[in-house]
């Protein structure tokens, strides 16, 4: 294997060091979770499971950690489901389809997504209130989808502006509608699109943790990312329990990332010509 040149080697010596920070804090996440007892970096005690308890222990009023679990898991799912669907129709709608305030409505997706959701959240929490869903599951997914809704519409819609349109007008000639066009032409057509945004909506929504620490009260509902911040408002805080909690948090992500992460980079492709 060929040396690499010198100002090379320099780069990779500045980006590992860098990277040290980050290492020994993972280290450590990995360490405190795994013993009982952690002095810096050296564990004192051998491994054990004590940390691990709340996987099936109910601890300081908490319910086991299944519960957010499957909270969260349903969480990203939904919103991940409402994001594919409703962003790639509405991208095909303004790609394909000539419609009088076509120019407005992408000059008002640009505005929504310009506004975060901590603006919002007062305006949020009243129609959650009026409607019935504020401290519920669904009312958070629907809050949470609705905002990714603007970006998934625009990145939708570069896949689909590099779609050729010979085959599509063949098929319309042939007599197929619109709706089958876009289910058995068009989506097939755009999977890598699908892929990234769907990777993206599910990363997104597992991290999310203002919309449900704001609008989520009772345990029932808790997502993990509610659930890892109650062991930090404590008198005492067990490190080693938190760290357990963190990594039992990350690793479904983790997994997702390496899984997915070359859909992701499609993203800033903008998709392939068909």
């Amino acid at each position: 294997m060929p040396l690499l040149p010198p100002r090379w080697r320099l780069v990779l010596l500045l980006l590992l060091l860098l990277s040290l920070p980050i290492a020994a804090g993972l280290a450590w996440l990995l360490l405190t979770g795994a013993f009982d007892r952690v002095h810096g970096l050296l564990p004192v005690k051998p491994p054990d499971l004590r940390n691990w308890r709340f996987l099936w222990e109910a601890i300081g009023g908490r319910p086991p950690a299944i519960v957010p679990l499957v909270n969260s898991l349903i969480f990203a799912s939904v919103v991940a489901a409402v994001e594919l669907v409703v962003c790639s129709m509405a991208a095909y709608a303004i790609s394909r389809m000539s419609f009088p305030g076509r120019r407005i409505y992408l000059g008002l997706v640009l505005v929504l997504h310009a506004f975060p959701a901590v603006s919002l959240i007062i305006a949020i929490f009243y129609i959650l209130r009026l409607l019935g869903l504020f401290d519920t599951l669904a009312g958070v997914i629907l809050v949470k989808a609705s905002l990714e809704l603007p970006l998934g519409i625009w990145l939708m819609k570069g896949f689909f502006d590099n779609l050729s349109w010979d085959m599509e007008m063949a098929a319309l000639v042939d007599g197929m509608s619109r709706y089958r066009l876009f289910w058995k032409i068009a989506m097939p057509l755009v999977r890598p699109g699908l892929l990234a945004l769907g990777t993206f909506a599910l990363l997104s929504a597992w991290g999310e943790f203002i919309l449900p620490f704001t609008l989520i009260v009772s345990g029932r509902s808790w997502t993990m990312a509610i659930y890892l911040q109650t062991f930090l408002g404590e008198a005492f805080t067990d490190f080693g329990m938190i760290a357990a909690v963190g990594l039992f948090y990350a690793m479904p992500v983790v997994a997702l990332f390496l899984l997915g992460q070359r859909y992701l980079l499609n993203i800033y492709g903008g998709g392939v010509k068909g």
